[in-house]
């Protein structure tokens, strides 16, 4: 599987989660740290709790750690084991309650070409979903579209194999360096097959064509297939915002 290109962000997540791990001592009951950002930008880093018991994992601990600091949905995670064992992947327990009380949060991964991140649902698939968490979801969008969002001139965006639900979310714009982010509604969610898309369907205007949004997807989306199911995302900004 390639990895990923990683932003500078996503990177800091990591490297915090790997210089807490090489600071650790010779205490077999903490041998594992994590990092994990949050919409604003802020990392939050813990280590594990060792014990016969079932003392928590370093992802667990950091997410009550997060929790205490008032910090809401996490973005990015990221744990690294002692002794300079490096980025380690989440055990199952932790991939479920990320899955759950963060559902929309990427999770580094080692890979042959060094950590790369993947999104929470794509390392459980097919998984029990836990009914009654009540979390806020996170849409994320690229950080050019931050202005034609945030004045609503941008009210719809088309994606492919995103988990994105009619309801409230929090707006994120990747790698923004203000770590801003905007309070929207997902109004509504349609699917149609990529080679039948039509402008109408896609919201386009008239300064972008079928075919370069098409053309678009496939860069975006390596591997997408002419005949893909593609979701109509369209949205509002909770109050518009006047940028000068």
């Amino acid at each position: 599987m390639v990895s990923m290109k990683l932003f500078d962000s996503e990177r800091r997540v990591i490297e915090a989660a790997e210089r807490l791990a090489a600071a650790l001592g010779s205490d077999p009951n903490h041998t594992v740290a994590a990092a994990a950002m949050d919409t604003a930008g802020r990392i939050h880093e813990a280590v594990n709790v060792y014990h016969f018991t079932g003392g928590p994992c370093a992802e667990l601990v950091v997410l009550g750690v997060a929790a205490a600091a008032g910090a809401g949905p996490l973005v990015t995670i990221a744990a690294a084991g002692d002794q300079g064992r490096g980025v380690i992947p989440p055990c199952g327990r932790c991939r479920q309650a990320l899955l759950d009380l963060h559902p929309d949060v990427f999770v580094a991964v080692p890979t042959d070409d060094g950590p790369t991140l993947r999104p929470v649902r794509k390392l459980l698939p097919e998984t029990y979903f836990f009914p009654d968490a009540d979390v806020r979801r996170i849409v994320r969008f690229n950080k050019r579209y931050y202005e034609a969002i945030a004045t609503a001139r941008k009210t719809s965006t088309v994606r492919y194999d995103d988990p994105i639900a009619p309801g409230p979310a929090i707006f994120l714009f990747e790698d923004d360096e203000a770590h801003r982010t905007l309070n929207g509604t997902v109004t509504g969610v349609e699917r149609h097959r990529l080679d039948r898309l039509t402008a109408a369907q896609a919201r386009l205007d008239g300064g972008t064509s079928i075919d370069e949004l098409k053309k678009g997807l496939q860069g975006h989306y390596p591997g997408l297939l002419s005949d893909a199911e593609v979701k109509v995302v369209t949205f509002a900004v909770k109050v518009p915002v006047a940028v000068q």
